[in-house]
């Protein structure tokens, strides 16, 4: 059988996930992921750096070897948010062609939303009633509603994408702006920016009335999960699917003010922030709590999947793959 690959190039990661058809699912051949901050420095200069686009590109060239070296017949490689503010994108799309063969697509949010839904899509409980889809990404979060028929099938009602992210907000905070009370400063702010998409779908009341489930798939969720697992290191297979309480998180006593009160090194040395989150969960915290203060579900599901899963349930053109770059 055939091999498919899918590559998701953010603010923050980039990640490849090569899978083979098998049965009614897919097995899982190959995967990477490598923190690369192609965003770093974007939101104020609204460029990609150089020193970004080479750690970036090196990444994509791993990606390039692996995608060659199992021979896989259709792929597609995506760009988001940061690539779509850079007014450098087009011409690193360009040096990533030829540097590894790679066609990378800077994606419009709309399509992000849709292959991110698609993605999580497996994790919704099948009924009837809503689902509250977010992704806290490093350049943007984007929040879906979704109307479930009970068959199985969803519909997207609309979507939000605020250019807001974990990379952005740590930018533009800097080192010492995640205070208390600087960080509940930070929470009331983001959670007025959600308040017209509430307003315009009746979110809230629906969640007050029951039969919404909320669905959340970034980086931010999936560390949460795992420091709540006690986890010694990351388990996607524990992780992926598991529960956040809202209590637990933002609660007076929960693990967002927690973190609050630790330093940059004892974040560091946690096993499931390591160095290259350790800067970024505490702006991660932030937005979610504003999510979640906007819409009070007592509980979100997590996933630990997104555009990848999505574009490969969706792939039905082919590119050939490009000989490999030197």
């Amino acid at each position: 059988m055939p091999c498919f690959g899918a590559l998701d190039l953010g603010t923050n990661n980039c990640r490849l996930l090569i899978v083979r058809p098998e049965g009614t699912g897919h097995r899982v051949v190959d995967s990477f992921s490598r923190i690369v901050r192609l965003g770093e420095g974007c939101s104020a200069s609204n460029r990609v750096s150089e020193k970004a686009v080479r750690r970036t590109i090196g990444a994509l060239k791993v990606c390039a070897k692996k995608l060659h070296g199992h021979h896989v017949t259709k792929f597609r490689c995506v760009a988001t948010e940061a690539c779509r503010r850079a007014t450098n994108g087009a011409k690193f799309v360009t040096r990533v062609r030829k540097a590894t063969g790679l066609p990378l697509e800077i994606i419009s949010p709309e399509e992000e939303v849709a292959l991110t839904f698609a993605g999580c899509a497996e994790l919704i409980v099948p009924g009837d009633g809503w689902a509250l889809v977010f992704d806290i990404g490093g350049g943007s979060t984007e929040v879906t509603w979704a109307r479930l028929d009970g068959e199985g099938n969803h519909r997207i009602e609309g979507f939000l994408s605020l250019p807001v992210g974990v990379v952005t907000l740590a930018e533009e905070r800097g080192a010492t702006g995640f205070g208390h009370e600087a960080y509940a400063s930070i929470v009331e702010e983001l959670a007025l920016r959600f308040c017209s998409f509430d307003a315009a779908h009746g979110i809230a009341r629906r969640i007050a009335e029951g039969g919404v489930q909320m669905l959340g798939t970034s980086g931010t969720t999936t560390t949460l999960a795992g420091i709540l697992l006690d986890l010694k290191r990351y388990d996607r297979s524990r992780v992926d699917g598991s529960y956040l309480e809202r209590e637990r998180v933002h609660g007076l006593h929960g693990l967002a003010a927690q973190l609050l009160d630790t330093t940059l090194e004892e974040r560091i040395a946690n096993p499931c922030i390591g160095r290259g989150r350790a800067d970024l969960v505490i702006p991660g915290c932030a937005i979610l709590e504003a999510i979640w203060r906007t819409w009070p579900a007592p509980r979100l599901r997590v996933a630990d999947r997104g555009i990848r899963e999505g574009i490969l349930k969706s792939l039905i053109g082919t590119w050939p793959l490009p000989a490999l770059a030197s």
